[in-house]
């Protein structure tokens, strides 16, 4: 497990740090998740978890929409739950996740 896992996995716990270092690597990146969802219209959202302050809420139809149900359903079926399970966890943690993983992260306090 590399540095990013290492990470990634103390922010979300090990079963969903896999899930959502799938979900980066899809996207290219962080810069890919912060492109795509800003391309679904969640620019406000997103950039709010890059810079310091508060994280903004992210629903999980918003995360299907960003995402699309394919590839949630893929995830979903990797981590052993349901779409609908997948995206709550996903909307729950990707804010704190991509906070943490961002330059300006870790200083929402």
């Amino acid at each position: 497990m590399g540095l990013f896992d290492g990470l990634l996995g103390g922010v979300v716990g090990a079963e969903m740090a896999t899930v959502v270092n799938g979900l980066i690597q899809k996207h290219g990146g962080i810069q890919g998740i912060v492109t795509q969802l800003e391309q679904q219209g969640l620019g406000p959202t997103v950039r709010s978890w890059v810079g310091s302050g508060e994280n903004l809420p992210i629903t999980p139809e918003q995360i299907h929409q960003a995402f699309g149900s394919d590839t949630v359903k893929e995830l979903a079926a990797k981590a052993g739950v349901s779409p609908q399970e997948l995206a709550a966890k996903l909307a729950s943690i990707l804010p704190q996740a991509i906070d943490k993983m961002t330059p300006g992260g870790g200083s929402g306090a």
